[in-house]
């Protein structure tokens, strides 16, 4: 019999960081937990990546996850918006490898391609594939749903990703 694995799928954002857990044994996937981690926008930056941290470690802690998944990060036109985004990235890849775990990041199409079957699509039909593949989630806001479909995309490329960190480490 194959034991669960537990994954952690995290959406940095600077203002809220989604987060989702579930399980995966074979192909079933399980419904954990999900949320939001805020940081208060009238602190100053390092506070807020604090704030972060600190929610997200309460969560990698409360949750105890096997793996962890984190989308990539996306270029716009605002620079420091830009930068600020990788703040909070570094901050969602920093807490789930100092607990032990590996970080596998995934680009934004790929996330939506492994739940809905195509690289482009629209919330709503992330938020309908979500309820199909695990009915009993729940989710408040964009950031959580998105950190679950980051974890679904985890738990169907994990196999190749383990291959690849193998054949890098030998």
């Amino acid at each position: 019999m194959q034991n669960a694995i537990r994954i952690i799928g995290i959406d940095p954002g600077l203002r809220r960081t989604g987060w989702g857990v579930i399980e995966t044994i074979g192909n079933s996937l399980r419904f954990v937990a999900s949320g939001t981690v805020t940081s208060d926008g009238d602190m100053d930056l390092a506070s807020r990546l604090c704030q972060l941290h600190d929610g997200l470690a309460d969560v990698v802690h409360s949750y105890q996850p096997d793996e962890a998944a984190v989308e990539q990060t996306f270029v716009n036109k605002d620079a420091v918006a830009t930068l600020k985004l990788g703040q909070a990235r570094g901050i969602a890849m920093l807490v789930p490898a100092r607990a032990g775990l590996h970080v596998s990041e995934y680009a934004p199409n790929a996330v939506k391609k492994a739940v809905i079957g195509v690289g482009h699509g629209e919330k709503q039909q992330i938020h309908m594939m979500l309820k199909i593949l695990m009915p009993k989630a729940e989710f408040k806001g964009n950031d959580a749903a998105d950190a679950l479909a980051i974890a679904i995309c985890h738990a169907h490329n994990r196999g190749g990703d383990r291959m690849r960190r193998l054949l890098a480490a030998g």
